[in-house]
């Protein structure tokens, strides 16, 4: 006789699982969207705490490695994106200076 796992995690069959995994990474990672594009119109990052983003980051690139060494694609593909975008204000942070792009001729 079969022995049946009657965990709560089980009901749904694997894929429907990468499903809500891919949607669930695809709602977390497009709330940095809102972000950058306000960043982008206003061109001003002074309320966007670097700590924040690094913590982020460093955070985000366990994921990675953890969904690597799980196989996990849902993980995988989000934190990437996640990743990409907190790069894209790292850039932002850096670029918009008081409201206005880095002057980097004078350095």
């Amino acid at each position: 006789m079969q022995k049946q796992n009657r965990g709560i995690g089980n009901r749904l069959p694997m894929v429907e699982w990468v499903v809500l995994g891919l949607i669930a990474g695809a709602l977390t990672t497009s709330g940095y969207i809102p972000q950058i594009v306000k960043g982008y119109r206003t061109k001003k990052m002074n309320d966007v705490s670097i700590l924040m983003i690094s913590i982020l980051c460093v955070g985000m690139f366990l994921w990675i490695v953890y969904g690597y060494m799980v196989n996990d694609l849902a993980l995988l593909i989000s934190n990437i994106i996640g990743t990409t975008f907190l790069a894209i204000l790292v850039t932002m942070k850096f670029h918009y200076v008081d409201g206005k792009p880095a002057d980097v001729s004078n350095q």
